[in-house]
């Protein structure tokens, strides 16, 4: 059984002329072993909800998943599939891709993240199981390379899954003593066992190629009160005459006289993408194992009280509950036209997921150490720790980049809307997986605050200057930077209902005011951009468009402008994303025929000219920020309501 694993291996990756047989081939028995009698899973139902999570995290090792996949049943992959690795349109990408492939938990390839991720998809099955019981009952296996735990997310990870005990996290180490320049030893000498121990983990070092010491261990795993690492010492590309235990076998085909030496050395007499039947047969009776664990399963759904069932069927199918949350919105907003509030815009998402967390179980917060900055925290979420994972916040710790691989965990595994928190500047921290997530397509919602200089003393190592730009550059992402409390409630909506995209909500530090004091019933943040302030004709003589806590200090400049006679509008622009998606029509509308249009925002101009025009004005950042009280800075810098009419004014000659 596995050498068919190592044949399909050696052969696609021969056919494609490109990709990784070494790795497929030297975890081939241990993938055997968990597939054909450890995991729980069916091909029939590829998304049963209590199936046992697998996770490639090394990526570049992808035929090792397309073969089990195809081997056990799976629809998404046939032979002709496997013919076609690496091709265009294929759902046998280079590295696993599950929005391509159903089988595949989740995308991975950039080490580090498959590792990280899953803590949260272990997170994500002891929060609900804490929450609907033994209807949520299964584990989280994980097949890590060297590179993966050579990464530093890896370290945040196995801290946070140690202290969080998510025993039912189990981590095959493919310890296999090689990376791409050769040697481990050239750049590592880490003992992984003691590392792991010492983050609380059960850890063990077995042969790789030995299924009966892999059972055993797999065994003993599933009893353990903690996560658990299994280090397996394996040879790459076992079976490879000459390639075998060299870095020449990892990134590169073997060549056909290789594969003639491995087909030899292994006894796999059979021609190039040929299963004999009786193997062919181990591996289907493989597949239909878990049949029986999903009719147990559904019988047990089906016992379940029917508003708990009717739930939990609503949270993993990802469904909003539509009236509760349009009440919730409804609600704030009026409380806010009645008594407006001038406050930070931190504050105001504080003031906002109080009641959206009511309203919404599902959504689980957190914060990377700033929970009294981010003002993540409400009334509703308590802790969720080891002795309550029915809680629903989670001190991450200074780890941003493992809560950000978390919060996709937790995606991913469903029945739960991730949120968390850190400073805007850290986004560079969860960078990668917030780039994982947009490219899965999940509903993550980054709450970034302190989103400009306008944070103050803590200076430029602080102030993010970039970053907003960054981000916007990041395709299947929304970037919400709301001006007001009301924009804030409508960016929180927007961001709740992308189904398939996450969302970066970059909240302020500062006091504003509250702009929108009438009653809306629409959620006018859903264009993108809109007329907040002045003629909405588009005929006004300038136009000056502006995002967050630039939009107030714009329509002061578009005072001081009109008090010179001369005409002005102000556009804020929550969100480009939205807006390049608005009809033409409209954003022909909003973007008017102002003689003079200026962009401001305290950040970057790049990204700016999509709405202003090469030749249009920016007030904004040139250089990274400084050290000193935030009204001084946006003096010092030139980002003020005079400096924008002046610059307006003088545009248009009447300075």
């Amino acid at each position: 059984m596995a050498n068919a694993i190592r044949a399909l291996a050696m052969d696609a990756v021969e056919q494609a002329k490109s990709g990784h047989p070494g790795m497929p081939m030297g975890t081939a028995d241990i993938a055997t072993v968990l597939f054909s009698r450890f995991l729980k899973f069916d091909p029939a139902d590829p998304h049963w909800p209590d199936r046992d999570r697998f996770v490639l995290s090394a990526g570049h090792g992808s035929m090792l998943i397309y073969a089990l996949l195809h081997l056990t049943g799976y629809k998404s992959v046939p032979l002709d599939q496997i013919r076609r690795f690496r091709q265009i349109g294929s759902t046998t990408p280079g590295h696993p891709e599950n929005h391509v492939t159903k089988g595949v938990e989740m995308t991975t390839g950039p080490l580090g993240q498959g590792i990280a991720t899953s803590v949260g998809m272990a997170l994500a099955e002891r929060h609900l199981a804490g929450v609907f019981g033994d209807i949520v009952d299964h584990r989280t296996y994980v097949l890590a390379s060297d590179g993966d735990l050579m990464e530093g997310v890896s370290q945040e990870a196995i801290a946070l899954a140690g202290h969080l005990k998510l025993n039912r996290l189990i981590v095959l180490f493919d310890d296999n003593g090689i990376t791409i320049d050769g040697k481990l030893s050239l750049s590592d000498s880490v003992d992984q066992i003691k590392r792991f121990e010492a983050a609380g983990w059960r850890a063990e070092r077995i042969d790789g190629h030995d299924p009966d010491a892999i059972a055993a261990a797999l065994a003993r795993a599933q009893d353990s009160d903690r996560p658990s690492l299994i280090a397996c010492k394996t040879t790459i590309a076992f079976g490879a005459p000459t390639k075998a235990g060299s870095e020449k076998s990892h990134g590169s085909p073997l060549g056909s006289e290789e594969i003639a030496g491995a087909r030899q050395k292994l006894g796999w007499t059979h021609a190039a993408f040929e299963i004999p039947d009786d193997i062919r047969a181990l591996w289907t009776k493989a597949g239909q194992r878990g049949g029986a664990d999903r009719a147990a399963w559904q019988k047990r759904l089906a016992g379940l009280e029917a508003a708990a069932r009717t739930e939990f069927e609503r949270r993993i199918k990802g469904e909003l509950p539509e009236a509760a949350l349009a009440a919730a919105v409804k609600s704030v907003k009026e409380t806010l036209a009645a008594t407006p509030k001038d406050i930070a815009t931190r504050s105001s998402s504080e003031f906002v997921l109080e009641t959206l967390t009511q309203t919404l179980p599902e959504m689980i917060g957190g914060s990377a150490d700033l929970t009294g900055s981010n003002n993540t925290r409400t009334k509703a979420t308590k802790p969720l720790s080891a002795a309550d994972y029915a809680g629903r916040f989670i001190h991450y710790g200074i780890r941003e980049h493992g809560m950000a691989a978390a919060m996709n965990g937790m995606a991913l595994h469903r029945g739960i809307i991730p949120y968390s928190g850190t400073f805007l500047v850290f986004s560079d921290y969860c960078r990668p997986a917030i780039r994982l997530a947009a490219l899965m397509g999940e509903r993550v919602i980054h709450v970034l605050t302190h989103d400009s200089i306008g944070l103050g003393e803590d200076g430029p190592t602080h102030q993010p200057v970039e970053h907003l730009a960054a981000l916007r550059a990041m395709p299947n992402l929304l970037v919400f930077r709301p001006c007001d409390a009301v924009e804030t409630l409508e960016c929180w909506e927007l961001a709740l209902r992308q189904k398939d995209r996450p969302s970066v909500l970059a909240l302020t530090r500062q006091n504003l005011p509250q702009l929108r004091t009438r009653l809306d019933t629409e959620n006018v943040c859903a264009r993108g951009a809109y007329v907040i302030a002045g003629p909405d004709d588009g005929e006004a003589d300038v136009s000056i468009f502006a995002s967050g806590s630039e939009v107030p200090l714009a329509v002061d400049a578009a005072k001081l402008i009109a008090a010179k006679g001369v005409s002005a509008r102000v556009v804020s622009v929550p969100c480009f994303e939205l807006f390049r998606e608005a009809p033409q029509a409209y954003r022909t509308s909003v973007l008017g025929r102002s003689r003079v249009r200026v962009g401001v925002e305290a950040a970057v101009r790049q990204g700016w000219d999509e709405l202003i025009g090469a030749d249009g004005l920016f007030v904004g950042m040139k250089s990274f920020g400084a050290s000193a009280p935030f009204k001084e800075l946006y003096r010092h810098f030139g980002i003020t309501p005079e400096a924008v009419a002046d610059l307006a004014l003088k545009q248009l000659g009447k300075d």
